[in-house]
């Protein structure tokens, strides 16, 4: 199966380099020097795979038969996309590939639904997926143990413990506007009414 590995970027330097937006879990095999892959726009490619490095935390590479800055230029907004044995699994049952993650069913842990994984964004800090909602509306959820409890392949779904205000920011204004009744000497505690908006700032 092909699966969209990487988006290249805009041209750094003069010598054919640009940046990509990984897109994968393993840039360091199906981006590694020697890799061909197929693009889309499909005239584009296929692209073969020179050279790549790491520069200020974004991944450059260099494509053979590319070798100025007008040729990387004119592969901007290219797809890579790497042919994938949908059989294949990463050696860590704790890792997915992201075909895998597509489409799965989010959940919380009480069974309401949250809506459906359309995309799984590779940032430098953390992996993101992108949710779609019921509404058609989108919410962010963080790839971290702490808020993603269990990937069931057989099921289809992720379940999460979302921290207050991940999934519903009404949690937040709520939190706030009872803090604000609160104030006027009602003796209610200072930890209430700065404890939920601190939470859901650290979840983000």
């Amino acid at each position: 199966m092909q699966l969209v590995v990487a988006r290249i970027g805009r041209a750094h330097g003069i010598k054919g380099e640009v940046t990509v937006e990984v897109r994968t879990d393993e840039p360091e095999v199906r981006l590694g020097p020697g890799a061909v892959l197929a693009t889309d726009p499909p005239g584009t490619g296929p692209l073969t795979i020179e050279t790549g490095r790491v520069h200020s935390g974004r991944l450059l590479l260099r494509f053979a038969g590319v070798s100025d800055r007008t040729g990387a230029e004119a592969l901007r907004n290219t797809l890579l996309i790497a042919e994938v044995d949908p059989e294949e699994l990463p050696d860590d049952p704790e890792e997915f590939y992201d075909h895998q993650l597509m489409d799965l069913d989010v959940v919380t842990e009480d069974g309401v639904e949250v809506g459906r994984i359309t995309e799984i964004s590779h940032l430098p800090s953390q992996d993101l997926f992108i949710v779609e909602r019921p509404d058609g509306s989108e919410v962010m959820i963080p790839f971290v143990a702490e808020i993603v409890a269990e990937i069931d392949l057989d099921e289809q779904r992720a379940v999460i413990t979302p921290p207050p205000g991940l999934i519903d920011d009404r949690a937040v204004v709520a939190s706030a506007r009872d803090a604000e009744q609160d104030e006027p000497g009602d003796g209610a505690p200072d930890s209430g009414a700065d404890g939920a908006p601190d939470q859901a700032g650290e979840a983000r």
